[in-house]
């Protein structure tokens, strides 16, 4: 099979490919404004038939309860993606406008592959444990603790990082025996459906374990989170919409797993190289248009090195410009859409009327004129107050704050709604040590340490979110815990 963009004008129900009821919708290229095909439109109708079908699938068929099938069925699904890697790079780099570079990682090979990692964890893991005989009441009693899985996963995805997003609730909640109706973000609806088309084409997954609804209306959500057929929720986006998943998820007692928001703290000790570290704050945050929920956007410098933090700091931004994704030296690509750049552009003239400075930035790149490109901007002259430093903006916008010690360094940090990630950079380990466990936020980098992996938990504190994803803690999120107690026999 090669996938093709007229391959997605199509849902995954019931392990069958289906036309949209609602016809088909555009996808914007953001690189170019471009329409680059369509995609099915799904409805409530389509939605109401997968959560049928993925109810039907976990209520009468063994997938629950075969690990092994799963296992493979998970190994298979790896396979199949990565004979097709370089037909989804392409769609990848059209849909999301990430850069190409960031395709042999995070954006689409590194998730691929993280598959194994779930497959491997269904063949491992524990799902019986013996706690022993004890005398509850007098009655010698026999206690085993079984692990099994929830039941039907609504799992909603956003558009920066589609396929992490996808793979990080697809394969966790598959390998514990879920089954799964996936929403994808509207802005990226190919990376899901053509996902659907493979394993509906190339693997053994039954019908109605994996259902993929793509649409641009966003009731779609919370008809699942909503629906008393779906057993949890995982939802990754904004802070506003999880809340609204809670509040759509409660009737129902539903579980809901929430990975939010950030505006995470990138911590200067002042025995640091403060211009080492200042650049590479600035760079990260450009990376992919600074569209990472997790990038470090308030970078927080000694005082007395914050001039010279600066300098660093903006000579790293004014080096990197926007480019065209496809190329292999491009870091900083576009923004997803019109609204995501206005949504942007408005933060720049806020920092302005607040009293901030646009160091570098702070305008379009006059060398595209299509394409939702915004440049690298650093800001100044504000304090952790500020709604830029206390906002999500999602875009590459770095706020430089100063600090009066590591003490304040950890308040200002964490005089924040949000809570989930952060870095710490000095040489002492003791002190870094200290403002390591003062820092409330779920996951941090120390000296440039790299977290993200398939069997590390990741996730976020406060406003961040509830729960974890990826690793042993991610997988036991999509798992139910049951005692059976029964007589000890002699």
């Amino acid at each position: 099979m090669t996938l093709r963009p007229a391959d997605s004008s199509a849902l995954l129900v019931d392990g069958k490919l289906i036309p949209g009821s609602g016809g088909t919708f555009e996808v914007l290229n953001p690189a170019t404004e471009e329409v680059v095909g369509l995609a099915a439109q799904g409805t409530a109708s389509d939605m109401d038939a997968a959560i049928g079908a993925a109810r039907r699938a976990f209520d009468t068929t063994d997938w629950s309860r075969d690990h092994a099938f799963r296992a493979r069925c998970l190994r298979q699904l790896c396979d199949a993606l990565q004979s097709h890697l370089e037909e989804l790079r392409e769609i990848t780099i059209a849909e999301v406008g990430a850069p190409a570079l960031l395709t042999s990682g995070p954006q689409l090979e590194g998730p691929v592959a993280d598959l194994r990692y779930w497959a491997d964890l269904a063949e491992g893991y524990s799902w019986e444990t013996d706690l022993g005989t004890a005398t509850p009441m007098g009655i010698a009693t026999r206690r085993r603790v079984f692990k099994e899985a929830v039941g039907v996963v609504g799992a909603i995805t956003p558009w920066n990082f589609p396929h992490q997003i996808n793979f990080a609730k697809l394969g966790p909640a598959l390998a514990a025996g879920n089954t799964v109706v996936l929403k994808p973000a509207p802005d990226t609806p190919w990376c899901a459906a053509l996902v659907g088309k493979v394993i509906a084409e190339e693997t053994d997954i039954p019908p109605g374990v994996v259902n993929v609804v793509t649409s641009t209306d966003h009731r779609l959500g919370a008809q699942l989170a909503e629906d008393p057929r779906v057993d949890l929720v995982s939802f990754t986006g904004s802070t506003a919409t999880g809340k609204a998943v809670m509040r759509a998820a409660a009737d129902s007692l539903k579980r809901v797993f929430l990975e939010l928001g950030g505006k995470s703290a990138f911590i200067v000790l002042d025995d640091a190289d403060i211009a080492g570290a200042s650049s590479y704050a600035a760079f990260s945050v450009c990376m992919h248009a600074g569209q990472g929920c997790a990038l470090t956007t308030r970078l927080l410098v000694p005082r007395a090195r914050y001039d010279e933090a600066v300098a660093a700091a903006a000579r790293t931004m004014a080096g990197i410009r926007p480019g065209d994704p496809t190329e292999p030296g491009t870091v900083c690509g576009p923004l997803i859409s019109a609204r995501q750049r206005d949504r942007v552009e408005g933060y720049l003239r806020l920092a302005v009327e607040e009293g901030g400075t646009l160091v570098t930035g702070g305008g379009r790149p006059a060398d595209f004129g299509r394409g939702f490109f915004v440049e690298p901007t650093l800001i100044t002259g504000l304090d952790n107050s500020a709604r830029v430093a206390q906002e999500e903006i999602f875009g590459p916008v770095l706020v430089v704050l100063p600090h009066d010690g590591d003490d304040d360094a950890v308040r200002i940090a964490n005089e924040s709604p949000y809570g989930l990630s952060g870095a710490v950079w000095g040489t002492d380990p003791d002190r870094v040590g200290r403002v390591v466990a003062g820092v409330r936020t779920g996951t941090l980098s120390v000296n440039g340490g790299v977290w993200y992996s398939a069997d590390a938990p990741f996730g976020g504190y406060k406003q961040s979110g509830i729960g974890r994803e990826m690793g042993v803690a991610g997988f036991e999120e999509y798992l139910e815990t049951k005692l059976v107690a029964a007589p000890a026999t002699a």
